[in-house]
């Protein structure tokens, strides 16, 4: 806060300072010209902060309790689609047994928890029935790895879900991957991730600015936070404590973790408070073959009598122990349970298995290639990809999740894969390469066109001043903003200026070596170009954001839901951008000692203001604009994300174009009688180019053009398909990947794992590409 005030003073000052120096220069006429624009700015800046003061600055109780009743229907749909996809309830899920931990000093005093807590998790309406048994409705679910947390925090969101009644807590399950204490709070991070799961919920037209917020508030919302383990080892204890000092005691939670990793926590910050501590009974024998039984196709049960019989008589032996575990069971129903060929009696060999170990690592090496080839075998003709190749994918997938210390596929992080997109020096040497190659394409058009007509130009290399030139400042910007925070206003400007004036200097370089600018006029020339690029600039800039790829993706879509008040909002937008831009066109033009009267300039102004505002208004609107439906994926956030980075692109194109128009034609000459209006000098080679590099910059600041061109780089070395997003929700499908929002994961940790360590398959060149419709097999694969 104290910033602000810092730069108001400082802009007020400067102000006060420039009209002295106005009236000093040019006389009292001239002085009192600029103060009267710059008074009606004055006016409506603050007629404008006090209907943003004013104004409804949080949601109404009607708004809170609508986003409450449909973020429970799309948490809902996605984790009924996610347990269809997961096969949780085909047959039934596994009746793993829940109790009280017996570990000492893992859960709060009794007299807090309340009575112990034993349940089923084939039972997902007893589970939600003991939770809301507990005072404070927290609680903290601990076990082995593949003992089944994240099943049962799933379970428990959809029978709290199914049983909800009005007013109560809407529980919203979430992986904790994703939380640095160290950067945010978790009301803060909870929202954030709210409404990127959620984009139905950003549409502050429908439910307010503050929905999410004031849900998190009331205690109206039950976070279901799954694998505090997942996290760094360093980070996990100030996870516990940023919940305990985030959350009031008796806000409703729960918590997923190991055994080992919680203890540990919990010897450095302490145990969740108000929390029971549950941890799962081991899998009993006959429980996993009466499922693997079930869930094997009619007539096939049989083939499971000699495991079963071994299990009977070994009870103690290896694969006895691996069957205890959840995850290992599901694993066996994926590996054995219709796969033609493969005969589960097998683990029942203790010399093949001599250890509980060696069957954990059988099940995991042939999961992928018992899901891929039973799908492959059941549609050769679908041009499906293959086990091998299937294989060779996500083990590249995992290495890379596993050297980047995460579980998360992000999409909008993919880019972090390919070297020469992650450093910033050649990052920003391919944007400014992009920048050169599209400035040059207009004036070589012009260039070829004189070159037929026989008219020759004197440069030797015409249009390379500019070309050079837009290329510096690509160059110099994506360096500027990659080595600055990202706070807005402040990095937009250093941004601009270090653009321009980069810009200016290779230009003016050009002139005073090649052309026939004299010495003297290169100072007057510098602060010209640096003004200009910096105004140019920073418009854009504050559009578009910063040229650095950004830490997540962009939304877009279009809807009419509440359009009176939309283009109500889009109107007054639009009116008050022309106003400013026109007034900022008055003070830039009472320094030019030749200048036509002051309706022209408004007259010649006021266009190019509507302009600049239409564009931005129908930016804002699209922005905005979410369905009631909106459940994120990451196939749906790819398409947002591409929506507004072409918008952004267009808009920055013309944007430039019509500002280094004006620029031209208004503020550094006269306008002689019959010279083209900016719209038709928008379109000549040279204000193209100034456009083409405003592609350049919103591209440059957008999450999906990263994303395509490590996709690109990435399949060209054939470590992924050409076809991503199709092979990823191919293998969501089948059941290797889970997804959570716009983020894929490894359905469990065990698998990401095992696939690092696993050996490389040979690459191979010409990979054979499925088609996008290409039907999918399901198959489970984690509890």
């Amino acid at each position: 806060m104290r910033w602000r005030w810092g730069l108001v003073w400082v802009l007020g000052a400067g102000l006060v300072a420039g009209l002295g120096l106005l009236w000093w220069l040019k006389g009292v006429s001239d002085a009192g010209n600029a103060a009267s624009v710059l008074g009606s700015v004055g006016v409506i800046a603050l007629l404008a902060a006090w209907a943003r003061r004013n104004g409804r600055a949080h949601s109404g109780a009607d708004q809170v309790d609508e986003a409450a009743k449909d973020l429970a229907r799309l948490v809902l749909r996605q984790w009924e689609e996610e347990a269809t996809l997961r096969q949780l309830f085909d047959p039934a899920p596994l009746p793993v047994a829940w109790s009280d931990s017996l570990l000492p000093g893992v859960g709060d005093h009794r007299e807090l928890v309340g009575d112990p807590v034993d349940c089923r998790a084939d039972e997902p309406e007893n589970l939600a029935r003991a939770f809301r048994a507990l005072p404070r409705r927290r609680l903290v679910v601990i076990g082995a790895a593949g003992s089944g947390k994240s099943t049962f925090a799933v379970l428990l969101t959809l029978g709290l879900l199914r049983s909800r009644a009005e007013g109560d807590p809407v529980p919203v399950l979430l992986s904790l991957a994703s939380f640095d204490p160290a950067r945010e709070g978790p009301g803060e991070w909870l929202r954030r991730r709210i409404t990127a799961d959620c984009s139905a919920l950003a549409d502050t037209e429908a439910y307010g600015p503050t929905a999410v917020r004031d849900l998190l508030a009331d205690g109206r919302i039950l976070p279901v936070l799954d694998g505090l383990d997942e996290l760094p080892a360093a980070g996990q204890a100030a996870v516990l404590t940023a919940l305990n000092h985030g959350f009031a005691t008796d806000a409703p939670l729960v918590l997923t973790c190991r055994t080992a990793n919680y203890v540990s926590a919990v010897a450095q910050a302490g145990v969740l408070a108000g929390s029971a501590v549950i941890e799962p009974a081991p899998v009993r024998h006959d429980d996993a073959v009466a499922l693997l039984r079930l869930a094997a196709p009619p007539g096939r049960g049989h083939r499971w009598t000699i495991l079963a019989d071994h299990l009977r008589d070994h009870p103690e032996g290896p694969v006895a122990q691996a069957l205890t575990s959840p995850l290992m069971v599901v694993l066996a129903r994926s590996v054995y349970a219709d796969a033609a060929g493969a005969d589960p009696a097998e683990l029942a060999d203790p010399a093949r298995f001599p250890t509980s170990a060696a069957v954990e690592h059988h099940l995991l090496d042939r999961l992928v290639p018992a899901l891929y080839g039973r799908a492959h075998a059941a549609d050769p003709g679908s041009r499906r990809w293959d086990p091998d190749r299937a294989q060779r994918y996500l083990t590249h997938l995992a290495r890379c999740l596993t050297a980047q210390g995460t579980h998360d596929l992000a999409w909008w992080q993919l880019y972090r894969s390919v070297p020469v997109l992650t450093r910033t020096w050649s990052r920003a040497l391919l944007w400014s390469l992009a920048a050169a190659v599209a400035s040059a394409v207009p004036l070589l058009w012009t260039t070829a066109e004189k070159f037929s007509e026989g008219l020759t130009d004197n440069a030797p290399f015409p249009g390379a001043d500019y070309v050079s030139t837009f290329a510096a400042m690509a160059f110099c910007m994506v360096c500027v903003a990659s080595a600055l925070p990202r706070r807005g206003i402040p990095t937009a400007c250093v941004t601009a200026v270090c653009g321009a004036l980069a810009g200016a200097v290779v230009l003016e370089t050009w002139y005073a070596t090649v052309g026939d600018l004299g010495l003297a006029d290169v100072p007057s020339d510098l602060l010209d170009g640096l003004f200009d690029g910096t105004f140019v600039f920073l418009v854009v800039l504050l559009t578009t954001g910063p040229p650095v790829p950004p830490s997540s993706p962009s939304r877009a879509s279009f809807t009419t839901r509440r359009w009176r008040r939309r283009l109500l909002h889009a109107a007054a937008r639009t009116c008050g951008v022309a106003l400013l831009v026109g007034a900022a066109f008055n003070v830039y033009w009472l320094f030019d000692d030749e200048r036509p009267a002051l309706a022209a300039v408004w007259g010649a102004s006021l266009p190019i203001g509507l302009v600049v505002g239409i564009g931005l208004a129908a930016l804002q609107w699209t922005r905005n604009s979410v369905t009631v439906n909106d459940v994120t994926t990451p196939p749906s956030s790819i398409r947002g994300d591409r929506r507004i980075t072409l918008l952004h692109g267009a808009y920055a194109a013309l944007l430039l174009s019509v500002l280094a128009a004006a620029v031209t034609l208004f503020l550094n000459r006269p306008v002689p009688p019959g010279f083209p209006t900016v719209m038709e000098a928008a379109v000549q080679p040279h204000c193209v180019s100034v456009g083409l590099l405003g592609v350049v910059l919103a591209l440059a600041a957008a999450s999906w053009p990263h994303y395509l061109a490590a996709r690109l780089v990435l399949a060209a070395r054939t470590r992924l398909p050409w076809r991503l997003q199709s092979f990823l929700t191919d293998a969501h499908r089948l059941g290797v990947l889970r997804q959570v929002g716009p983020v894929h994961q490894f359905r469990h940790a065990r698998i990401q794992h095992h696939l690092t360590e696993s050996p490389g398959l040979p690459a191979q060149r010409r990979p054979t590409e499925p088609s996008d419709t290409a039907p999918a097999a399901t198959g489970p694969v984690e509890p």
